[in-house]
C-alpha cells in the first residue's frame, strides 16, 4: 500500500449495497467505513433548541475534554454557540446551518460531536481541536422549522420555506472589495465565524450546506486529488448519483467527477461584466472559505439533495440541443420573475412590515430575472450546439420548479404576514387570493416532474459525516508544515489546551 492513501475495504452495512472501492487517506483506513456504521437512523431534521440542548448536555457530560462556549450574538439577539472538543495541534470548525433551509449539518454536527466525545481513539487519530458551531443562522432557521418534521414533499417544504436575502445570509456576507465591488457590512453572525476563523487559523473548515434534488456533489476550495475518491464513493455507497448536470453558475469549474472548485466571486463578478450585467445584482460578499484562504486553510461543501433524481448522473444525450435547453430555463426563470414582480409592485405601497419573508422576496426576484437574462446569452455561444444530457435537461428543469416553490412560496408567506397582522387592504388580500393559485399550479407541476423519491436523512448524514472526515485528513496531511491551523501561541485557554 502506498503511504498516505487508502483502498477502503469492503465490508457489509444494513443501509447501503454496494460500497466498491475507494481511494482515499491512510490514517483513515482502520475506522471510515467503521464511523459510517455509526450513523443512527433518523426521521426528521432538529431544530435550532434541540441542536443546542444536544451539544449542552454532551459539554456538561465531558467537562474535561469541551469547553461550551458563545462565541457571537444574531440578529434578533440569538446566543450562537460553539462546543470545543479534543486538544489537537490543528483546528477544524465546522458550522452548521450557513443557509437556514440546509438542516442536514444539525445531525451531521451533534453526530461528529457525539462520537469526539465518546471515541477517544478517534480524537486522537484526527489530530485535530474541533470548533463546532451549532447554527450559524438560528433566526433564519427557525423560519423553516415548520417543515423539519415533515411531511417531506415539495410542496409542504416550499409553503415553509424562507432563505435570507442575499444581504443576510451568512455565507454572502464575508467582507469584499474587487473592481467597483466593495462590501463590509458585515452581519454579526458573520463576524462570529470571522473571529473563530482568525482565532484558530484552521487547517480545515466547512459550512455544512446542502442542496434539493438531484444528485450529489462537492465543492473544495483547492483542487486534493488525494480524497476525490473518498467523496464520490460516500455518494455511491448510499445510492446517491453522482451529480452530473447544470453548475450553479457558468464560472464554476469541475475539479473532478461531481467535484467542483468553489464558486470565486472574483470570477463571478467579471463574468456578469462580460454579459454587459451589473455585477452589483449578482455579487455581494465574499464566504468563509474566501476568508480562511489567508491561512491556507482547506475548505469543503459537501451539496446533498433530499429528493433523489436517478437521472442526475445520466450523461447520455437527448435530442433536446443544449441551446434550447438553456432558453427553455431561461424562459421559465423569466415568468417566475415576472409573476413575483408583479404582486410586489402591485402591494408596494400597502405593506406595513419589513418582514423577511419580504425582503427576501425583493431581493430574489429581481435576481431570477438577471439568471434569466444569462441564461439567453449563453444560448447564443456557439459551443451550445450540442445536444443536452439527460441530466442537463433534468437539472435545468428541476431549477425553474425549484425557483418557483422556494420563492413563491416564501412571497406567499409575505402576504399571510400582512394579513395576519390585519393589514388586509383589497390589494393585498386580492393579490394573496390570486398568487395562492399561481402557486398551487405550480406545486401540482413540480410534484410530477420528477420522482419524489426522499434519501433516508441517516444517508445522507453519513455521506456529510464521512466528507468530514476524509478532508480533516487530507488538511491535515496537506498542511505538512506550514503551520495551517496549529494552535496560536497566544495562551488563550479556549483555543489551546
Amino acid at each position: 500500500m502506498v503511504p498516505g492513501r487508502l483502498r477502503a475495504r469492503r465490508r457489509s452495512a444494513p443501509h447501503r449495497r454496494d460500497p466498491g472501492t475507494v481511494e482515499g487517506i491512510d490514517v483513515l483506513e482502520p475506522w471510515l467505513t467503521r464511523e459510517l456504521e455509526t450513523v443512527p437512523r433518523y426521521d426528521r431534521f432538529p431544530t435550532v433548541d434541540e441542536i443546542n440542548d444536544s451539544l449542552t448536555k454532551l459539554a456538561a457530560d465531558r467537562p474535561d475534554i469541551t469547553t461550551w462556549r458563545r462565541v457571537g450574538t444574531s440578529r434578533l439577539g440569538e446566543p450562537l454557540w460553539c462546543l470545543t472538543v479534543g486538544d489537537g495541534a490543528r483546528h477544524a470548525i465546522v458550522g452548521a446551518m450557513p443557509h437556514p433551509n440546509e438542516p442536514i449539518g444539525g445531525h451531521t454536527v451533534i453526530h461528529l460531536a457525539t462520537r469526539l466525545c465518546e471515541d477517544a481513539g478517534l480524537r486522537k487519530a484526527t489530530g485535530y481541536t474541533w470548533h463546532l458551531v451549532a447554527c450559524l443562522d438560528p433566526d433564519g432557521t427557525r423560519l423553516n422549522e415548520g417543515w423539519f418534521a415533515g411531511p417531506f414533499t415539495k410542496t409542504h417544504y416550499g409553503r415553509h420555506f424562507y432563505r435570507p436575502a442575499g444581504d443576510e445570509q451568512v455565507e454572502w456576507t464575508f467582507p469584499f472589495a474587487y473592481k467597483d465591488a466593495y462590501f463590509d457590512r458585515v452581519m454579526p453572525e458573520t463576524l462570529a465565524l470571522m473571529r473563530l476563523i482568525d482565532e484558530t487559523r484552521p487547517a480545515f473548515l466547512t459550512t455544512l450546506h446542502n442542496s434539493e434534488i438531484g444528485g450529489a456533489f462537492f465543492y473544495l476550495n483547492r483542487p486534493a486529488p488525494g480524497v476525490h475518491g473518498v467523496l464520490q464513493e460516500l455518494a455511491r455507497r448510499y445510492d446517491v448519483p453522482l451529480y452530473a448536470g447544470e453548475p450553479e453558475h457558468p464560472t464554476v469549474r469541475m475539479l473532478d467527477k461531481a467535484i467542483f472548485r468553489t464558486p470565486d466571486m472574483r470570477e463571478v463578478y467579471d463574468y456578469t461584466e462580460r454579459l454587459g450585467q451589473d455585477p452589483s445584482l449578482v455579487v455581494a460578499g465574499g464566504a468563509s472559505d474566501s476568508y480562511a484562504a489567508r491561512y491556507g486553510t482547506l475548505c469543503l461543501t459537501a451539496e446533498l439533495p433530499y429528493w433523489m433524481d436517478p437521472a442526475a448522473g445520466d450523461r447520455t444525450p437527448t435530442d433536446t440541443s443544449y441551446r434550447e435547453l438553456l432558453r427553455r430555463q431561461a424562459a421559465g426563470l423569466r415568468e417566475i420573475a415576472e409573476e413575483l414582480s408583479g404582486v410586489l409592485d402591485a402591494i408596494r405601497d400597502d405593506v406595513v412590515s419589513d418582514s423577511p419573508f419580504l425582503r427576501a422576496s425583493r431581493f430574489f426576484a429581481p435576481l431570477i430575472a438577471v439568471n434569466a437574462e444569462t441564461g439567453e446569452q449563453r444560448a447564443a455561444d456557439p459551443g451550445c450546439d450540442r445536444p443536452a444530457t439527460i441530466a442537463e435537461v433534468r437539472s435545468a428543469l428541476d431549477l425553474v420548479h425549484s425557483h418557483r416553490l422556494r420563492f413563491g412560496g416564501m412571497l406567499l408567506r409575505a402576504l399571510e404576514g400582512e394579513l395576519a397582522i390585519g393589514n388586509g387592504t383589497p390589494r393585498i388580500r386580492q393579490r394573496a387570493a390570486s398568487f395562492a393559485e399561481v402557486y398551487a399550479t405550480w406545486c401540482a407541476e413540480a410534484e410530477s416532474a420528477t420522482p419524489d423519491e426522499t434519501i433516508p436523512i441517516g444517508h445522507l448524514v453519513a455521506i456529510q459525516y464521512g466528507s468530514i472526515l476524509a478532508c480533516a485528513a487530507e488538511a491535515a496531511r496537506g498542511a505538512g508544515g506550514d503551520g495551517a491551523g496549529r494552535a496560536r501561541s497566544d495562551g488563550d485557554p479556549q483555543v489551546r489546551r
